[in-house]
């Protein structure tokens, strides 16, 4: 068993400090819970708009042999990025002169920590134009890399190399979240350097609406992560247990990853996720003497005295790392890096699922008493046993059918037939990492046999 990804080991204990001893050391608490609460209503949508999907791709940089490409080689990543900049004319950055994203309206390419590349696009009413965007990136930077025997691989994981040997690009903040999540627990070298996931962002139109769909989820994650799974490789080995990248996430820090205390619980408020991101470790902190400080405070003593800005309530939420995550939208986040195929059918997933009352009834009665104490082990069936797992008491393959199957229902004939990817895959009880898997060992038995 590859123990950086395995759930057998014992998790740390969090460090977030209880409710009512956080009230007497911050006395601005109150203001700052209200400050988070506003920030994600300041998210609602008009019920008539509501129907669009944020999408965001990682690819990991590789040559034509699979070898690492990091930032500063000669065709690296930071070479990509100014050649994207005809297309892409608005760039970001850093203190030291070196180019850390470009953009354009509605499209922002950005980069993770060793140097997996990331187009961020949207929000897209319609399948197809979201399938066009992606489209032209992915042949605009096959045009560039080509010449130079590189290419961007959609992978859960770096295919042949160890995490701890990618080199991390240089932006300060994760410098100090290298230091200080390899000594958190084993796998936060492996989420920075290693991985890459496809993600999908929600629109909500009420508290309501956003609770509700917070919760359901985070309900399908794991569910989610098994159908998405594409990680047949896992610290330059092959993989030990389906979803490997779900149990990288149960070894990073448990401050910060996983699920957010009591969010399967009916009463779960608002409130009670502004509360959880005050008890984050900080990690860093926005400060004017060297742009970003180290601070392993939580965020609720180190704003005690005075009520959080909008930009640091948004730098707050992005310093967690959860299943799913609240920010003006809701940022669906357990899936593998896929092609790009795959992640629009993700895509058509989710919105059949979310977008639609009569999804939302039925995905209501269908998780009706999952709570807490179910989610992990629900994590753990499946990377056990795959689609024969036993998920909050329901078979695996048979959920992921039925998601699909409501999906399908509630989007037009148009967007039904970007669902068929992955709907082919839950039919067969397939995943893309299995049928790499089985690529693999056919390779070998082929070596073997000459």
């Amino acid at each position: 068993m590859n123990k950086t990804a395995s759930s057998a080991q014992p998790r740390p204990a969090s460090s977030a400090q209880p409710a009512a001893e956080s009230s007497e050391r911050q006395p601005a608490r109150e203001s700052n819970i209200e400050a988070i609460v506003a920030y994600v209503e300041s998210g609602i949508k008009p019920s008539e708009s509501h129907r669009r999907l944020g999408i965001e791709i990682e690819r990991i940089p590789v040559h034509t042999d699979m070898q690492p490409v990091s930032y500063a080689d000669p065709f690296g990543v930071a070479w990509l990025l100014k050649a994207l900049t005809p297309h892409y004319p608005r760039t970001t950055y850093d203190d030291h002169g070196d180019l850390l994203g470009v953009a354009r309206p509605s499209e922002a390419v950005t980069i993770e920590p060793a140097a997996q590349v990331e187009l961020s696009a949207g929000p897209f009413r319609r399948l197809k134009d979201a399938y066009e965007t992606f489209s032209a990136f992915e042949d605009e930077t096959k045009r560039l890399l080509d010449p130079h025997n590189e290419k961007l691989v959609t992978l859960g994981y770096h295919p042949t190399a160890k995490a701890r040997d990618l080199k991390l690009i240089p932006k300060r903040r994760y410098q100090f979240m290298n230091v200080y999540l390899s000594e958190r627990d084993t796998a936060g070298p492996c989420m920075m350097r290693g991985s890459a996931s496809t993600q999908i962002s929600i629109d909500y139109t009420s508290v309501a609406d956003c609770l509700r769909k917070y919760r359901l989820a985070f309900c399908m994650a794991p569910v989610l992560a098994l159908m998405c799974d594409n990680t047949p490789f896992y610290e330059s080995e092959p993989r030990t247990h389906p979803c490997m990248r779900m149990g990288m996430w149960q070894h990073v820090d448990p401050d910060r990853c996983g699920l957010v205390p009591g969010a399967l619980n009916p009463d779960f408020t608002l409130r009670d996720y502004a509360a959880a991101i005050l008890d984050v470790p900080a990690i860093l902190v926005p400060c004017q003497q060297n742009s970003w400080c180290y601070d392993e405070r939580p965020f609720g003593e180190i704003y005690a005295n005075r009520t959080m800005s909008v930009a640091e309530v948004e730098h707050a939420i992005s310093m967690t790392f959860p299943d799913v995550r609240l920010k003006t939208f809701v940022e669906i986040r357990p899936a593998d890096s896929m092609p790009l195929p795959y992640a629009i059918a993700y895509g058509a997933l989710i919105k059949g699922l979310f977008y639609s009352e009569e999804s939302l009834d039925a995905l209501d009665e269908l998780f009706f008493g999952v709570r807490d104490a179910d989610y992990e082990p629900a994590q753990n069936a499946i990377m056990k046993d795959g689609y024969r797992a036993t998920v909050y008491g329901m078979d695996a393959g048979a959920l992921a059918q039925t998601l699909v199957e409501l999906a399908h229902d509630a989007l037009d004939a148009e967007e039904q037939a970007y669902l068929k990817p992955l709907a082919s895959l839950v039919e067969r009880r397939v995943t893309l990492a299995d049928m790499a898997c089985l690529d693999a060992k056919e390779a070998e038995a082929s070596k073997s046999a000459d």
